[in-house]
């Protein structure tokens, strides 16, 4: 049987009773639910999670504390470790309860790449490759508008290649993609105080592990990207 994280919420809700609203403690409740998504992340995905700074809603100063931070709420915080893939979850759960409040940031150029288009081409493209019955990795949608598509690692590399490949290479296409030295913010966190990240296309166990090749979305991406483009 494969588990999406979101049904994993739901059988954890089960298990309380679903009960709902403020009540004395939810935020302690909330704390332990960040906790055991990082846990999900590490030991159920593959993924490794880095703490990230927080800004203030709508981006304002960064927890980082430097005036002149050029990514305010959207860089790992330097004073905290990095949680490796395949934590368990009582050990993510401890990591993660030492940095309280911070994002949840995941490392690109490891085990995926990113490929990140605009939500509309994005959302456009998902339903066309959902048609065509491919296998497909988790999908991010950030509250600046972007759709986040997970691949395979080596991506952010071989990019210029297949769009040569593919005679895209001098289209115009707002179309980019994220490797080694990049971070992504995943839920239940904020980008940057824009607002939450939410999953277009939740993460399931065996393409969280083993994300499809570019090439496989690729043709299919820029096609809707341009085509907005051109329209836009």
């Amino acid at each position: 049987m494969v588990f999406t994280i979101g049904s994993m919420r739901e059988i954890r809700q089960q298990r309380t009773g679903g009960r709902s609203g403020v009540r004395p403690g939810a935020r302690r409740r909330t704390r332990a639910a960040v906790c055991t998504t990082v846990a999900e992340y590490t030991g159920l995905c593959g993924w490794a999670v880095v703490p990230g700074a927080r800004a203030s809603r709508g981006g304002g100063s960064c927890s980082c504390g430097a005036d002149d931070c050029k990514e305010p709420g959207a860089h790992p915080l330097p004073f905290a470790d990095e949680i490796p893939a395949g934590t368990t979850l009582e050990r993510a759960a401890h990591a993660w309860s030492q940095v309280p409040g911070a994002a949840v940031l995941l490392p690109a150029g490891r085990s995926f790449d990113v490929l990140d288009v605009a939500e509309a081409s994005g959302r456009g493209a998902l339903v066309r490759l959902e048609r065509m019955g491919l296998r497909l990795g988790p999908v991010l949608l950030t509250p600046t508008g972007r759709a986040q598509f997970f691949v395979a690692p080596g991506a952010a590399a071989e990019l210029p290649h297949l769009l040569y490949r593919m005679g895209w290479d001098d289209a115009r296409l707002d179309l980019w993609c994220l490797g080694p030295g990049d971070h992504v913010t995943a839920p239940p966190s904020d980008l940057g105080g824009h607002g939450p990240v939410r999953w277009l296309r939740e993460p399931v166990l065996d393409s969280a592990a083993q994300p499809p090749e570019a090439r496989l979305l690729l043709g299919t991406l820029a096609y809707v990207s341009h085509r907005d483009s051109a329209f836009a």
